[in-house]
């Protein structure tokens, strides 16, 4: 009687145990990655110190904490002809990374009077080094990884943008 017993509690036991597993399997629930769309917010304009227009570009812009701490960060690719402009309300030496990047990038430096003044060429996905400026910079510009060579761009050329609205 008492095995019998034991039976009939160790199966009641052993049910009640796999009914959740099976519940909980039934409620999984499948996560979709992220993906995170260019959004055009403004044109950029990249020129020699002459003013002969190297390229323009469409860009989105980075100008509050949020976006500047985020970035291109989560992005699977960005098109040759975008780009992401950083906004900062002071003009001071800047450091960027590449945490949670996923595509190389060649990171413009650009002063107050939109005058390139150094940059961090082909950056390598995912790095935590920290990638300064050699000088002050009020903006900095997001680009495909090896279009600043291929553009032929230098310390002196400059900028313009305008937002779109």
């Amino acid at each position: 009687m008492k095995l019998h017993a034991f039976k009939i509690a160790a199966m009641l036991t052993l049910g009640a145990c796999c009914i959740p597993l099976q519940s909980c399997k039934e409620e999984q629930k499948t996560i979709k990655p992220v993906v995170v769309e260019f959004k055009k917010e403004g044109e950029l304009v990249l020129k020699k110190a002459n003013d002969s227009i190297i390229k323009t570009i469409d860009i989105e812009i980075a100008d509050d904490e949020y976006q500047t701490q985020t970035g291109l960060m989560y992005r699977d690719q960005m098109d040759m002809d975008k780009g992401m402009l950083f906004i900062f309300p002071e003009e001071e030496f800047k450091a960027f990374y590449m945490k949670n990047t996923k595509i190389a990038l060649d990171i413009i430096y650009i002063d107050s009077n939109k005058n390139i003044v150094s940059f961090q060429k082909n950056a390598e996905p995912f790095s935590e080094t920290s990638l300064p400026s050699d000088a002050p910079a009020k903006y900095v510009l997001e680009i495909n990884a090896g279009l600043a060579d291929k553009w032929q761009l230098e310390v002196g050329d400059k900028i313009e943008y305008k937002r779109i609205d």
